[in-house]
């Protein structure tokens, strides 16, 4: 048999990738693929939604297309629980990617068939499982790549999220200028091809250079456990096929109420985890503390995402109503504003790869690397507030407003998402490995769950306060988290 094990001490000193371990470099292509999929039919999903049926489009209404794509990114992000289950007790991390990575491709082929509304119902099941199984393994299989003290954590998953945001900055400019220009089905297959191209070089250097630990259950369920299980999930679909026959019979069973669940249920499931980590005996006194310090960070996170997310709903809104689109005699696709996220976090990434590097134990702690992030991320806001302020809703304006918001925001990210990764990983107790790093990616769900009700208040009459509003809450809890920092670092038990 094959021995894939990566011992300590190789662990220790494999820097064959950038000063990083080799094993980073095959995780990060695979990342950089599933995202060249997901971004790239992300970029043009709102737009088809909303395109009329001559365009090829679905003729939906601009709101209710808007919710219903940051309810998709919710369960996105919210199926990441069932990724960490299945890794953690049943597969391990490595057999629960491929089986994602098979998940997605075969989602976006359905959306590169012609089928309207069906289609793409049986693509966000297929691509909502299938990111739930592949992303949060893969950033625990990247935390594994290093030992404890390996002062090498935060930049390596730095360069990760680099890695999937190359991927990110491509797929808007290709598949955005197939799916607007062209075709949305031609756009949605390219996608699909790149899910395709991720899976084979996952395969081929995975046998190689990952740890043997991800090739096994941490914490394989036992068969006491099995029936146990087995009635909990009877038992939740049971009270879901309930709710959904009394929404049925109550007239509440249409898109809207459909949204409302699922928020709500976006919401608790983060409390629900939190309460069943904490209480877990497997968990130590602590483990117990960490996770408790990890509790207001996750909600900074989950505000930080609420406005970071908006880029594919309410900025995606405002690049195609009101932003200059011709250079020219050439027209710019609104789809190719998604790129300016990603391309600014390449521009930002080996600037702050360098510096948690440099400052070395003099860096600020995680917690006030959140307050920083904060304060940039209302301050995008603010920045949309000018050109609304100067030039009303009703005129076209600059497409540099709008880059200039992701510059802004986007640097809020690099203090939030690379460390966020990273002390999720240092956080989380031995039992709850990849249960833990769910609980990341359930910030994101529950943001883009909350954004399902907020981009609802977004309209030509009430824009200016909307950017100020929200900016003005983000600054506020950043001044709060800061308040609290001390305590923070404190439950964090040693963890920096």
């Amino acid at each position: 048999m094959e021995d894939h094990t990566l011992s300590k001490s190789k662990r220790d000193v494999d820097h064959a990738f950038f000063g990083q371990p080799r094993g980073l470099a095959t995780l990060a292509f695979t990342e950089f693929w599933e995202r060249f999929s997901y971004y790239g039919m992300r970029a043009i999903l709102l737009y088809y939604m909303i395109a009329s049926l001559e365009h090829g489009g679905l003729a939906m209404n601009a709101v209710l297309a808007a919710s219903i794509v940051s309810i998709y990114g919710s369960l996105v992000y919210m199926s990441s629980v069932l990724g960490g289950f299945v890794a953690d007790r049943l597969w391990g991390g490595h057999r629960t990617v491929f089986v994602g990575g098979i998940f997605i491709m075969f989602g976006h082929i359905a959306l590169a068939v012609p089928a309207g509304v069906p289609a793409l119902i049986i693509a966000i099941i297929l691509i909502v499982i299938g990111t739930g199984m592949l992303k949060p393994n893969i950033s625990e299989m990247v935390g594994g790549l290093y030992g404890k003290d390996d002062m090498r954590r935060d930049s390596g998953f730095s360069l990760l999220v680099m890695g999937i945001n190359l991927g990110s900055f491509l797929s808007p400019i290709i598949v955005g200028w197939l799916g607007q220009e062209v075709n949305y089905h031609l756009g949605f297959s390219i996608a699909a091809f790149g899910m395709f191209i991720g899976l084979i070089i996952y395969i081929i250097d995975g046998n190689k250079y990952l740890n043997k630990e991800d090739f096994q259950a941490p914490d394989p369920i036992q068969p006491d456990e099995l029936r146990p299980l087995l009635w909990k999930v009877a038992g939740l679909i049971a009270v879901l096929v309930i709710i959904l026959v009394a929404m049925g019979v109550t007239g509440t069973l249409t898109g809207d109420g459909v949204v409302n669940l699922i928020t709500m249920i976006a919401i608790l499931i983060p409390i629900w985890y939190f309460v069943t980590i904490i209480r877990s005996k497997k968990v130590t006194k602590i483990e117990r503390s960490r996770v408790i310090s990890y509790i207001p960070l996750f909600i900074a996170a989950v505000f930080f995402w609420a406005i970071e997310e908006q880029g594919s709903t309410v900025l995606a809104l405002f690049a195609q109503n009101q932003t200059q689109l011709t250079l020219g005699s050439f027209h710019i696709p609104a789809s190719w504003f998604q790129s300016l996220n990603p391309l600014f976090i390449v521009v930002y990434t080996p600037f702050f790869a360098w510096l948690w590097v440099h400052m070395g134990k003099k860096q600020p702690s995680s917690p006030k690397k959140y307050v920083y992030g904060l304060i940039f991320a209302g301050l995008s806001y603010f920045a949309m507030m000018i050109p609304v302020g100067l030039f009303g809703t009703s005129a076209r304006v600059s497409p540099l407003w709008l880059v200039l918001s992701w510059a802004i925001v986007e640097i809020a990210e690099m203090l939030i998402s690379p460390v966020g990764l990273s002390v999720t990983t240092k956080l989380a107790p031995k039992a709850f490995k990849s249960q833990m790093m769910s609980m990341w990616f359930l910030a994101d769900s529950a943001a883009q769950a909350i954004n399902a009700q907020v981009v609802k208040l977004y309209t030509v009459q009430t824009e200016f306060w909307y950017f100020a509003g929200i900016g003005i809450a983000s600054v506020v809890l950043a001044v709060l988290l800061l308040f609290i920092t001390p305590r923070v670092e404190r439950l964090m038990a040693g963890v920096n």
